[in-house]
């Protein structure tokens, strides 16, 4: 039992923390685990490997990611602030690494491999970018003189480059999608809305007329008689074919089919397996979070503290949306993970960083409890008598 009275580390993080987004990030973990055991074993199976190969890593990761998310969910705002700018600082350079002394996958280059393990630097590239955003912008709402816009502007254009250089269009949209809330947030003056507005689009029309993979994957998504649609076929028929409740788990076989059922499109083997139900839920969960977490944000008076913690919530929630629009057939495909449910240990580790970082700062402000002064009480009562 933690007691209000008592002061100590644990109990003032335990009675200020959100609890609520607390238990609905253990429920996503949970449903993880769940959806990586029905999703996961043919994979394996098909790669020559063990059954339960991917099952155990994604056991392992989230052993690694709780206690993670729990740190990091102590830390103040100045101690994010610092941690942050150097992992933003340690990513950029690996990022910028990458397209040379990567590993390169179906025509990009966005792993590295370190000591044997396979690391992706631009998952956690991500949620430091937002923290280090967000402290300019802060800094831009309280000391205008300095160029913070500027450095942001500056900042997001070195991130966008190296991305491209990779390339990786998926995290390069995500990026530039909580950069521009994050603008929005701060201020930003209407010139600025149609101005990101032509940049995006006529950074989608070079990436169309340039990358062949863009173009193939847009002209799937507007006329699918133009090519191979048969993943985004399989796991949009797996909504159907589950229903409201699903065939039961193990029952389902879009899983034998799509070649990535564990990672991109394990939201359509919960469909199929489990249900429209399920996935309603997983929905209801991402939503509270964010909305949650929107909510506790804005009520904090420190301009970088909210700037912060609402980044955090727009970067989850734009990740969950994409892969849910993807397997619903709603966007052109990305390699994009479900948070907390798909598998994957950078995407993994990266979440519980951002996520800790989200329970930090939206943690309750502690106010000082002004108590009487009986002295000046009594002196008083002794001054009328």
């Amino acid at each position: 039992m933690v007691s209000r009275a008592r002061r100590t580390p644990f109990g003032e993080w335990w009675w200020t923390v959100d609890r609520l987004t607390l238990a609905a990030i253990g429920a996503l973990m949970l449903a993880g685990i769940v959806l990586s055991l029905a999703a996961s074993p043919p994979v394996a199976g098909r790669l020559g490997l063990d059954p339960f190969y991917f099952v155990n890593r994604h056991i392992l990761y989230l052993l690694i990611c709780a206690p993670l998310m729990l740190i990091v969910s102590f830390l103040t705002p100045r101690q994010i602030r610092r941690l942050s700018l150097i992992i933003l600082i340690l990513a950029l350079i690996l990022v910028a690494a990458t397209p040379y002394v990567g590993q390169e996958i179906k025509g990009a280059k966005r792993w590295l491999v370190i000591m044997g393990v396979n690391l992706q630097p631009s998952e956690f590239l991500k949620p430091a970018f937002v923290i280090v955003v967000a402290w300019l912008f802060g800094e831009s709402a309280t000391r205008p003189e300095m160029p913070s816009n500027a450095l942001a502007l500056s900042l997001l254009l070195l991130a966008v480059g190296l991305l491209v250089l990779q390339p990786d269009f998926g995290q390069t949209m995500l990026i530039v999608l909580v950069w521009s809330a994050l603008f929005f947030m701060a201020g930003m003056r209407l010139l600025w809305v149609f101005g990101l507005a032509a940049v995006a689009s006529a950074g989608l029309a070079g990436a169309y007329f340039t990358v062949p993979h863009v173009a193939r994957r847009i002209k799937r998504f507007l006329d699918p008689g133009s090519g191979d649609t048969f993943n985004i076929d399989i796991a949009t028929e797996s909504f159907l074919r589950g229903g409201w409740f699903g065939r039961g788990p193990g029952e389902g076989t879009v899983k034998r089919l799509l070649p990535e059922s564990h990672t991109d499109f394990v939201f359509a083997v919960a469909a199929e397996e489990f249900g429209i139900a399920l996935c309603l839920v997983l929905v209801a969960l991402f939503a509270f979070i964010v909305i949650r977490s929107l909510l506790r944000a804005m009520r904090n008076e420190d301009p970088f503290t909210r700037f912060a913690a609402c980044g955090l919530a727009i970067l989850f929630a734009t990740q969950s949306a994409i892969n849910v629009s993807v397997n619903l057939h709603l966007i052109p495909a990305k390699g994009m993970t479900l948070p907390f449910i798909s598998y994957g240990g950078s995407s993994l580790i990266s979440l519980a960083y951002g996520v800790g970082m989200l329970l930090a700062l939206t943690r309750e402000q502690p106010r000082a409890i002004l108590a009487p002064d009986l002295s000046t009480d009594v002196a008083l009562s002794r001054g009328a008598a």
